[in-house]
């Protein structure tokens, strides 16, 4: 099969993505982040009202394969799932719900880049300014668990933003969405 063909169907599958099944697919990404922030708030939970330490509270997918939640593979998987995400389904989006969404894309960028650099660092065992464990730029000075929900929540308020103005764009800007979710007013 040529490359010309394989790309020819990529694309068909993301123009539907982003037309007929860009409400389907909003929803299957919607479940991923949502199931992530689940693990970070029972994270949170974990160290702030049952008093776990902090290497033991690894969310509710810790508390059956703690030693998966503890690679960095994993974190940086759904970093790129985000990213993909985002990239994959931009195009259904217009005006300003695009503007939210894209916002949101560029800071899942720089999210992806920390993930990056842990993982390279889990990988090659070496250190930032020598700490004992893979640290981000951000975690020199924001305790990991902080900085996970900050960055989480950094992307996620303009992706819900992006799809409350898809769902309902302001009355003034036309309409070029070509999904159908899209509420217009009446």
């Amino acid at each position: 099969m040529s490359t010309q063909v394989r790309l020819g169907r990529w694309q068909t599958a993301r123009e539907a993505m982003n037309a007929r099944w860009h409400q389907l697919a909003l929803a299957l990404f919607m479940l991923i982040v949502t199931l992530h922030w689940v693990e970070h708030i029972a994270q949170v939970v974990q160290v702030y009202f049952l008093d776990w330490k902090r290497a033991d509270a690894g969310g509710v997918l810790g508390m059956w394969y703690p030693w998966l939640t503890r690679t960095e593979a994993l974190h940086y998987g759904f970093a790129i799932v985000m990213l993909v995400g985002l990239i994959v389904l931009r195009p259904g989006f217009t005006g300003t719900s695009r503007r939210w969404w894209t916002a949101a894309m560029w800071i899942q960028v720089w999210h992806h880049f920390e993930h990056l650099l842990l993982l390279v660092q889990a990988g090659t065992g070496t250190r930032l300014l020598d700490s004992s464990v893979p640290t981000t730029l951000l975690q020199l000075v924001i305790p990991r668990v902080e900085l996970h929900m900050f960055y989480n929540a950094l992307v996620f308020v303009p992706m819900v933003v992006a799809m409350w103005y898809h769902r309902k764009p302001p009355a003034d800007e036309p309409h070029t969405a070509v999904c159908s979710c899209t509420v217009r007013h009446a």
